[in-house]
């Protein structure tokens, strides 16, 4: 049977979401839990993407199949038993075997929390702490370049020589908020380092350090030398993830 899981997760205390060789990740949590539910025998979990050591999840999802018996319900719970407290399934349902939890997936939203006042210890893990002023009126102006259509290839880190870095965002947009600044992204799909990388150049741009303007021209640029600034990873989310119906 295959089942769709969904589920959020601390990410500051793994080394990211896909395994790796001793060292902790939340896809290798994830499989040891479900095994010990599949008597024992070793299952691989699907998920809708990844994402890097420091990024959290309010809601992933991924696909599994398991030979044993068991209700949606029953197996939310053994889960929830097996897991760590940093990783917490909120849902299970059934799916039909051509169910794909990454390549049905119809578009992701992500958030980035920056903080502009005084550091906080308490959020340092789940709040990039920039602790300084920023033009957030430019920024509002330099995001609306990323909406659309466009090749992000300035703003992929490892994979810049990917034949494909044509994404689409539906969505791009800044708020502010006692002295944190939100930015949420929405498309079809975010290469790896993306966000990281779009919201680190809108940093420079609050810095005064190039004009709005010039977010345009890096994007149209598909050159990443052009940018080479990347976020922190602690201030980002998995928000949403919209499957096709």
């Amino acid at each position: 049977m295959r089942y769709l899981i969904k589920f959020s997760y601390d990410g500051s205390g793994f080394i990211g979401y896909q395994t790796q060789p001793n060292l902790r990740t939340v896809q290798s949590e994830l499989e040891k839990a479900i095994t010990r539910i599949n008597d024992g025998k070793r299952v691989i979990v699907h998920a809708s993407g990844r994402t890097d050591k420091g990024v959290h999840a309010l809601s992933q999802f991924v696909h599994v199949d398991i030979d044993v018996s068991i209700t949606s319900a029953k197996l939310k719970r053994a889960m929830n038993t097996y897991l760590p407290k940093d990783i917490h399934v909120i849902n299970v349902k059934e799916v039909n075997d051509k169910f794909h939890a990454r390549y049905c997936v119809l578009e992701k939203e992500y958030k980035y929390i920056l903080n502009m006042g005084e550091f906080n210890p308490i959020e340092r893990n789940y709040v990039f702490q920039y602790n300084h002023d920023l033009n957030v009126e430019n920024m509002k102006d330099a995001i609306k370049y990323f909406l659309g259509e466009h090749d992000f290839r300035a703003f992929v880190t490892e994979n810049k020589d990917k034949a494909n870095c044509v994404r689409t965002i539906t969505k791009a947009r800044i708020s502010l908020k006692n002295r944190k600044i939100t930015f949420t992204f929405k498309g079809t799909g975010f290469l790896r380092y993306q966000v990281r990388n779009m919201v680190g150049i809108l940093i420079k741009v609050g810095e005064n350090k190039i004009d709005p303007i010039d977010v345009k021209k890096i994007l149209d640029s598909c050159d990443r030398s052009k940018n080479g600034v990347t976020a922190p990873a602690e201030g980002l989310y998995l928000m949403k993830v919209i499957y096709k119906k």
